[in-house]
């Protein structure tokens, strides 16, 4: 289920980039993916405050770009090239939040897919 609905999410982007190109700032590329991703019928929340955890105490919020189905955090970037800040990042709202999975979608060029895991999944998952 969750590979199936991470290249739905995944294939929404490449339209999205198909449409829209490159050089618009990242609110533009949310927005769209919005759209996309309701057209497919799948639940999309757009900065979707999440919880953040230290230990078992509430200690602020992350706010994901995306969240999907309630369980894929998607992290939007509209930049040159991603760097290991923003993998890092993802990794780190997966953690503190207690998400199991994230998308790092950038809309360069071309579009540039990361998938991160809070806990190591086998590449087929």
């Amino acid at each position: 289920m969750n590979k199936e609905l991470t290249e739905k999410i995944i294939g929404c982007a490449y339209k999205v980039h198909r449409i829209l190109g490159s050089g618009f700032l990242e609110k533009v590329y949310e927005n769209a993916m919005v759209i996309e991703l309701s057209r497919e019928g799948l639940s999309v929340q757009q900065q979707c405050s999440l919880p953040v955890y230290y230990e078992s105490n509430k200690i602020g919020e992350y706010y994901a770009d995306l969240f999907v189905e309630n369980q894929i955090i998607v992290e939007l970037k509209a930049c040159e090239a991603l760097a290991r800040e923003h993998e890092v990042q993802l990794v780190n709202y997966l953690a503190a939040t207690g998400q199991d999975i994230g998308l790092l979608l950038n809309f360069g060029k071309s579009v540039a897919v990361k998938r991160k895991f809070r806990l190591y999944q086998s590449p087929d998952a």
